[in-house]
């Protein structure tokens, strides 16, 4: 029997109860991929019924996520900056949180000019979002996972942002001898014998864009460590990490002589960004 959208909807999201926190807010994500509409047309339109195939569709999208699949694989994209980026099972999940990375470094730094690099950029999220906002800058995006960068080139050739040059390589061995104004890396950051890499989402993206050694630490401390060869005088660096890791990412900050330490907390007021000017 055929149902109208909102019965669709409320059926799917008592379906969704025990495997998301955001049941409601899935299925209407569904089925705007499946209708190919705004979710504002559900609230207009509550009473339209999709039909036969379009049902079976969304009916097929559901089972996936109520067998724990995330919502950006299901339907291939995840929305970053107000960016449509293309996700797949290669690369990090774009996150809300990470966009305070970007708020920052708009703030301080209004220049027309700068050199950037985003060490670890998956699906090219932090990189994408700075071309979006700063078309003059120069921006170096790199990689390890050759997969990882073709989702980034392909995501910056989607929205037609073409100044981020894309390189392959392990943190600092993409850029050789580069210097930039500013380093940002949301590298991996979980410890390794996490509980949480066996639950949720996690389960589904690369354990590499993840974890990090026994305390997370591990990817940071290099990037702590080896910046500083890369920055320009008066350059930065920004990384994201964990909301239990301000006080050690701080002190491995100051360990390394940064100065102007600085930190922000996530749209959920928990710890989530470090940044430091190139030491003296």
């Amino acid at each position: 029997m055929k149902q109208s959208i909102e019965q669709l909807l409320k059926t799917a999201e008592q379906q969704l109860t025990a495997v998301s926190d955001s049941p409601r807010l899935d299925a209407e994500v569904l089925l705007s991929t499946v209708l190919k509409k705004d979710r504002s047309y559900f609230r207009a339109f509550p009473e339209v019924v999709p039909d036969e195939h379009q049902q079976q569709t969304f009916q097929t999208l559901l089972a996936k996520r109520c067998d724990g699949q995330p919502i950006a694989h299901i339907t291939g994209s995840r929305e970053f900056w107000s960016l449509d980026l293309s996700v797949n099972e290669h690369t990090l999940i774009p996150r809300a949180d990470t966009e305070i990375l970007i708020e920052f470094i708009l703030e301080q730094f209004p220049e027309n000019k700068l050199s950037v690099a985003d060490l670890g950029t998956g699906t090219g999220a932090i990189a994408l979002a700075l071309a979006s906002e700063k078309p003059g800058w120069d921006i170096t995006a790199t990689d390890r996972s050759n997969q990882a960068l073709k989702i980034a080139q392909d995501n910056a050739e989607q929205l037609a942002l073409n100044n981020i040059h894309f390189k392959a390589g392990s943190w600092f061995d993409a850029i050789n001898r580069q210097e930039f104004d500013l380093i940002v890396s949301n590298p991996p950051y979980i410890a390794a014998k996490d509980p949480h890499l066996s639950q949720g989402d996690v389960r589904f993206e690369p354990v590499s864009a993840l974890a990090s050694g026994d305390d997370g630490l591990d990817d940071i401390r290099l990037l702590i460590a080896e910046a500083a060869k890369y920055l320009k005088p008066n350059g930065w660096l920004i990384l994201e990490h964990g909301y239990d890791q301000k006080e050690a990412v701080k002190q491995l900050f100051e360990d390394r002589g940064y100065q102007r330490i600085t930190q922000r907390n996530d749209y959920g007021n928990n710890p989530r960004m470090t940044a430091g000017k190139r030491p003296a």
